[in-house]
């Protein structure tokens, strides 16, 4: 078997060929048929140790269940690892129910994209009361890229003006836009905004002085129905903003869009590659390409595949080293643990901590071994 390979859904053909060609390593395409009925087939190619498995999270209903079936395929077929690579990742802004016997959706993908994969990398999730990637799919590795590396780069390129003004759309968008004003030496903005439905909200400045006379540079992580973005366009307008541009990290927005987003005086609008659009300007493939350089490389250094991290393991002092003595190797109990040897009782298991070297410990257990007692001598037995 070969120790990596990237494979990719027929909607991300957009990025996981070149992903693979970047990365020097085999690529294929899953195939997926429908029946009549509207159930799918999915056949994936000649897994690796670790597969890397592409697909972009929107329109994301049935690519889940692709990425299922593609998912038990491939570890029947004897991948020990899979990492999903999903630039944007869908369901993740509804992370508290609202109302009564609203679903939390967030908590829901995250679970199940736990459940069935290694790993997650994606860009610039859209969370909102949750910190970090991290809480939303347990037990496994998350990794939550930034495509303001990308932005700047596109921005430097195109010499932007030194009066110009980054402007964010809420108070949610304030890091990374300070970021990429940061970035660039420019000054910046964020509005308040009032959402009053899912297409209508209400947007105010604080200082609408700041903006006349001078270029704007709208930034925000996803367009989805436009009405931010046209609102956002219509105060700046009114602020005597002398041009505005905008700059979206997910376009998922209707091209036909663009027509209406002209019309509120925006005079161009750029996204990066995370989802296939007409308004993709900015590519994402170095960046990824980057962060699974790494991936891979850590697979090696460490012997692929990287045994997941139970949740206990990060909260140990780095100087020890965890010894767990647990049911039967290559097994998984709750907690996303994969068990490496012991004893045949999980409820009896033992976790024991032993003090190492500084530098000593890498945080693995694969070459854990199961606490026997300590045998008396021979003589004492007698």
């Amino acid at each position: 078997m070969i120790p990596s390979a990237v494979q990719w859904l027929p909607t991300s053909t957009h990025f996981g060929p070149r992903l693979a060609e970047t990365l020097g390593i085999v690529g294929h395409e899953i195939i997926l048929h429908r029946f009549p009925d509207g159930e799918l087939r999915a056949t994936v190619g000649p897994a690796a140790t670790t597969t890397i498995v592409c697909c972009s999270l929107n329109q994301p209903n049935e690519k889940l269940i692709a990425l299922l079936f593609a998912a038990e395929a491939l570890r029947r077929d004897g991948a020990k690892r899979l990492v999903l690579v999903s630039p944007y990742l869908g369901y993740m802004r509804q992370d508290a129910a609202f109302h009564p016997g609203e679903a939390i959706s967030q908590r829901a993908i995250g679970t199940l994209l736990a459940n069935t994969f290694d790993c997650v990398i994606t860009f610039d999730a859209h969370l909102h009361r949750t910190p970090n990637l991290a809480g939303v799919f347990p037990g496994i590795e998350a990794h939550n890229l930034s495509a303001a590396p990308a932005i700047e780069a596109v921005l430097r390129a195109d010499t932007v003006a030194p009066t110009t003004v980054v402007v964010g759309p809420d108070e949610e968008s304030r890091s990374w836009v300070a970021d990429i004003a940061s970035r660039l030496g420019l000054s910046y903005s964020v509005a308040r905004k009032v959402r009053r439905t899912d297409q209508s909200v209400q947007i105010a400045f604080p200082d609408t002085t700041l903006f006349a006379g001078r270029p704007v540079l709208f930034i925000d992580d996803i367009v989805s129905s436009g009405g931010t973005l046209t609102a956002c366009a219509e105060a700046l307008a009114a602020s005597g903003a002398s041009s505005i541009e905008a700059i979206i990290v997910h376009a998922l927005f209707p091209p036909a869009f663009m027509t209406e987003f002209g019309r509120a005086g925006i005079r161009s609008v750029r996204s990066t590659n995370s989802v296939p659009h007409p308004t993709n300007a900015i590519r994402l493939d170095d960046l990824l390409a980057r962060a699974l350089r790494r991936e891979l490389l850590a697979c090696r250094r460490l012997g692929a595949p990287r045994e997941r991290h139970h949740p206990v393991l990060r909260r140990r002092p780095h100087r020890y080293r965890l010894l767990l003595s647990l049911c039967y190797a290559e097994r998984t109990i709750p907690g996303r643990l994969r068990v490496v040897s012991g004893t045949e009782n999980v409820e009896s298991a033992e976790l024991r901590c032993v003090p190492v070297p500084p530098g000593g410990c890498r945080r693995r257990f694969a070459d854990a071994r199961p606490h026997r007692p300590q045998r008396a001598p021979a003589e004492a037995q007698a």
